[in-house]
């Protein structure tokens, strides 16, 4: 094999920490040949279908490629913005605005950039033009709240599949969930007490998150607990009794079970028992995205009304609010904690001296020159 690594070395080049907030993806446009592409890539990950890979290889190009982008593509339109996809859009802004609260002068050795788990701006491709400009240490924020292996572990694996093939590879640090934070439990709550202050409280409010099948669940992944748990913390943060309020999962795909309930399901049996008023939260995605506006906020509210419900609304993820940049540049510099683009007492004149000295010692060890 061929490591990946610099041509040159300069000792007196300056090192950098880096923070990547890698969310899940999208298609370049709304269209059926980049929705093609991105769901070739997203559903070939062994982490999202554990199914044997000659026989999913079989489905996926057979079929599953052959229909479902059309349909994905219209689906993409309704939510498509002019600055793009609402995803890529709102995870670039939460990246641009926790780059500016951790280094307000953009002085210190410091990156915080974006990054994708499936599409662009791709995850390998982010960490090589990190690697070009001198990392040394590295801390990996997936936007997933809650842990799985469907998410969480598929970013894991994107990065250390790309740092197996560098010659210099950077002391690393990885957020594995983040539900558990105060912070967290505190942002999403408030948007909760914000909408009841607004528009009172709704017959049943639903806590919806993405699904997974059974099968993961049975087999140990804990993302069922975590956001179960989850639900029940910002509910009760939020002043919502326990009969009003419910889990759903929703987005399956495919025939054999997963989580239940089922989010579509649950919303248009409610209004044959009487629940005539709904807000649905979506906690498990950190900014909004297809799932959430069109999913949610159109399709599950058409559902509603047509079985009878009389008001339904979603209320927004967190996106770049000033709650999710505070918490997750909070969970960063404890992430950062240690190096030297945290330390209170860095100064640039302090690291060209730095700089200097490791230039000098260089030198003494025998080097020709100082690269």
């Amino acid at each position: 094999m061929r490591y990946r690594g610099q041509t040159t070395f300069d000792h007196r080049s300056r090192d950098l920490d880096a923070v990547v907030l890698v969310n899940l993806g999208t298609p370049d446009a709304p269209e059926p040949g980049p929705v093609r592409h991105y769901l070739a890539e997203f559903l070939s990950d062994p982490r999202v279908i554990e199914l044997p890979r000659v026989l999913w290889w079989l489905v996926l190009h057979g079929v599953i490629l052959r229909i479902r982008p059309r349909r994905s593509a219209r689906a993409y339109h309704e939510v498509w913005t002019e600055a793009g996809s609402p995803l890529l859009v709102h995870t670039a802004a939460l990246a641009a605005e926790v780059g500016r609260a951790l280094d307000p002068t953009g002085e210190r050795p410091l990156a915080v950039v974006h990054a994708m788990r499936y599409g662009r701006p791709g995850l390998p491709e982010v960490l090589r033009g990190l690697a070009d400009r001198n990392l040394r240490r590295l801390v990996v924020l997936p936007l997933y709240p809650q842990y799985s292996a469907t998410t969480t572990a598929s970013v894991f694996d994107a990065v250390t599949a790309e740092l197996r093939t560098w010659r210099r590879v950077p002391a690393m640090r990885f957020v594995a969930d983040y539900c558990r934070e105060s912070a967290w439990i505190e942002g999403i709550a408030a948007t909760i007490r914000t909408y009841v202050a607004e528009r009172g409280l709704p017959d049943r409010l639903l806590f919806s998150f993405h699904g997974i099948p059974e099968r993961y669940f049975r087999n140990g992944d804990h993302y069922h607990c975590q956001c179960h748990g989850s639900a029940a913390r910002i509910a009760e943060r939020a002043g919502i009794p326990r009969d009003r309020w419910q889990v759903a999962f929703q987005s399956r795909v495919g025939r054999e079970p997963w989580l239940r309930p089922y989010t579509d399901e649950t919303l248009t049996a409610w209004p044959k028992t009487g629940i005539r008023s709904v807000a649905v939260i979506c906690p498990g995605f950190a900014v909004d995205c297809l799932e959430t506006l069109e999913e949610i906020a159109m399709q599950n509210r058409d559902s509603f009304l047509a079985a009878g419900g009389e008001r339904y609304d979603y209320i927004p993820a967190l996106n770049a609010s000033r709650a999710q940049v505070a918490l997750l540049t909070d969970l960063a510099r404890r992430e950062l904690a240690g190096w030297p683009s945290a330390d209170p007492a860095w100064s640039e004149d302090f690291e060209q001296r730095m700089l200097a000295a490791r230039a000098a010692h260089a030198r003494e060890l025998g080097a020709e020159s100082e690269t």
